[in-house]
């Protein structure tokens, strides 16, 4: 199946290209207090070797202002400043060096005070993400479309995007995010059809890593196939790298992203041989930064497995004495019970090379 994607405008974050058919990027916020560079750092390296493409830092006050070069300094991936309320900490940010700010134009001051934002990120060549989410839009916006939290989103962020228009900015992207998955689609969908401007996909407080993730899929999954969304984030109540780990599962499993190890594993039952849950945990743990795409099939049983694991480019299928271990459709070795995980990041690591 092949997605068209709704053809936005290119804009730059850093070196990432977003828009016009550009690869959807994987974004991420790291938790840590942004003023402890050290951890805030080493949250990113981590971010960054999981495949984040671009990291967002909160920025709530000059501490962690005051930090952001030497931040910059030490990472990889373009980094987005997050702020609200205080414009001149908006604009501290961008004379900081970061790649792009992420505001919400209704809570920054006043129209005067985002002309300044606007001018200072004009000059520096910066994008301006427009963030709106439901709990924050206006209450004369709120007041006027009553029960229609739909319509609310869509027209805070046009008119956000207006005054950034008008203002003179020409590298903008936007979000419009509920909790709730109906609501954030229809809102995207609604923005869609009146914006050429790239957009950041993702469900706003979506949950615990369980819920979370099952609810960011069903919302992000069926954008996707809709052409919608230029980036994404799979918000959660977990550690970042998780959000970073399971955009990149989204994405893959659509076809959008030709990257990373695909563990398919059997459900378990009494036939099975091994304990595969433990066993494809492992496999998908230890090689989370590989880069390049391959399937790897883990079975426990001979009913479906021999044939499941010869369809996959790696697999294994489990019987009473051990298992088979199959590259592209052929056995290539018997393996004791033992050394089935290290058998399987063996004959990765020998094919991603």
């Amino acid at each position: 199946m092949i997605i068209n994607r709704n053809n936005t405008i290119r804009i730059y974050v850093g070196n990432v290209p977003i828009g016009a058919g550009a690869p959807i990027s994987i974004q991420s916020m790291t938790n840590t207090p942004t003023q402890d560079v050290v951890s805030t750092v080493k949250q990113i390296h981590r971010l960054e070797e999981a495949g984040c493409d671009i990291v967002r830092v909160g920025v709530p006050d000059i501490k962690s202002l005051h930090v952001l070069p030497r931040i910059k300094e030490e990472i990889h991936i373009p980094i987005i400043a997050d702020i609200h309320f205080d414009y001149k900490i908006a604009i501290g940010a961008i004379e900081a060096g970061v790649d792009g700010i992420r505001i919400n134009p209704g809570n920054i001051g006043g129209p005067k005070k985002l002309s300044e934002v606007a001018r200072v990120a004009i000059e520096r060549q910066i994008p301006i993400r427009v963030g709106v989410n439901l709990g924050s839009i206006k209450k004369v916006i709120l007041k006027r479309f009553g029960p229609d939290k739909v319509g609310a989103l869509i027209e805070s962020a046009r008119q956000s995007v207006s005054m950034l228009e008008d203002m003179g900015v020409k590298s903008i992207k936007v979000s419009l995010k509920s909790s709730d998955v109906i609501e954030t689609i229809n809102a995207y969908r609604g923005f869609a059809k009146i914006s050429a401007w790239p957009l950041h996909i993702g469900v706003t407080e979506a949950g615990t890593l369980f819920s979370g993730a099952i609810r960011s899929s069903v919302a992000l999954g069926a954008l996707l196939l809709e052409g919608i969304g230029d980036t994404i984030r799979v918000s959660l109540s977990a550690d970042p790298v998780r959000e970073v780990i399971a955009g990149k599962i989204l994405l893959e499993s659509l076809g959008l992203k030709n990257e990373g190890i695909r563990v398919i594993a059997c459900p378990m039952c009494a036939r099975a041989n091994a304990d595969i849950a433990s066993i494809a945990s492992e496999v998908e743990e230890v090689t989370s930064g590989i880069k390049t795409h391959m399937i790897v099939a883990i079975m426990g049983c001979v009913v479906n497995g021999p044939g499941e694991a010869r369809q996959a480019d790696i697999g294994v299928a489990c019987d009473k004495d051990g298992a088979v271990m199959f590259a592209h459709g052929k056995p290539i070795e018997r393996i004791n019970k033992s050394e089935i995980v290290e058998s399987i990041i063996k004959q990765i690591e020998k094919e991603s090379k």
